[in-house]
């Protein structure tokens, strides 16, 4: 089943009764029980068991303990933001499956030549979705799927780094958006699109739906009995979620995807506003073709992780991941 993906970006209190998130709003009147300033009734009540990402995206949201225990038993992820209302926390499971430490033993027992033909498969997948959203906004791709067949165990030439260079280089060219931050630019800036988390417009985009992808993900591979922390590839001792941000590359074209739409049907934006956010939060619902059959990113997600846990386990030798459809 699909879950939900809740964002708050105003004040609120959230507690929980009967297995239900509940959500106040702030009020003058002061109530006992309650924090000074929240109203006494709900104004929503959501079944905890249907959400699947929660995210708290305001200073002034109070949330208790016992919600918190509660979405994490029903393996929610909880994203929290700073002032700036960039995502920098994330709460996930620590027993997200009844045989998880038998997985946790089989993934950090990988080999070294599984762990580079699983990056294989992956960067081949992220490749070939690449391509296919060129294709999409009517590019010749030949050279990227050249490339993603020229992707040997571990990536030692480093196809990944030759596709996205190309990748950038054309993904938004051509679209007509207005750089409101800058009076004088041209109706082509983004033809000269750079890919930068500190850059400039569509980046902060783009980071935006990224770290919504990155928290399904961890949320998925928890699920699975994995550690996110052990990747297979990424290595940074100052990334708890590196297999998160491994096994997602496939699933960024997806994303990137969404934020062509967003531009083109919106305009570029300066500033995340709450109405781009909402448009952005639908990432997880989004329709994938896994194996010929079309399901949410979420659930894809969820059997993409799944594989993954049998590879380790030494049952397969594939991770299945999603085929971006041109036209859909």
């Amino acid at each position: 089943m699909i879950k939900r993906t809740l964002y708050f970006g105003n004040p609120a209190y959230l507690s929980t009764t009967l297995d239900q998130l509940v959500v106040r709003l702030p009020t003058i009147e002061k109530n006992d029980g309650l924090p000074a300033g929240f109203k006494k009734e709900a104004a929503a009540t959501i079944p905890i068991e249907d959400i699947g990402v929660v995210m708290l995206d305001h200073q002034q949201i109070i949330i208790t303990q016992a919600l918190m225990a509660k979405l994490l038993d029903n393996n929610a992820a909880i994203i929290t933001c700073n002032p700036t209302h960039h995502p920098t926390g994330l709460l996930l499971n620590l027993e997200g499956h009844s045989l998880q430490s038998q997985r946790f033993q089989a993934q950090l027992e990988a080999t070294e030549p599984l762990k580079k033909q699983l990056w294989q498969q992956t960067i081949r997948a992220k490749i070939l979705n690449q391509a296919a959203l060129l294709r999409w906004r009517g590019y010749e791709t030949t050279n990227m799927e050249r490339w993603a067949n020229e992707v040997k165990s571990g990536d030692p030439e480093n196809m990944e780094g030759r596709a996205a260079a190309w990748y950038w280089a054309h993904i938004f060219k051509g679209i007509k958006a207005y750089l409101p931050f800058d009076e004088g630019a041209s109706a082509n800036s983004l033809s000269n699109f750079v890919r930068d988390p500190g850059g400039l417009a569509p980046n902060q985009l783009l980071n935006y739906t990224y770290a919504l992808l990155r928290a399904t993900m961890a949320r998925s591979l928890v699920g699975s009995g994995l550690l996110p922390v052990m990747g297979i590839f990424h290595r940074n001792q100052y990334n708890a979620y590196c297999l998160a941000d491994d096994i997602m590359e496939p699933y960024r074209p997806f994303a990137d995807r969404l934020v062509v739409q967003l531009i083109e049907e919106n305009g570029l934006a300066e500033e995340l506003t709450p109405t781009i956010k909402k448009k952005l939060l639908v990432l997880p619902a989004l329709d994938v073709c896994l194996q010929g059959e079309t399901s949410p990113l979420m659930v894809a997600m969820q059997r993409t992780s799944a594989s993954l846990a049998k590879c380790f386990l030494g049952e397969t030798r594939k991770v299945i991941y999603p085929s971006l459809e041109v036209g859909t």
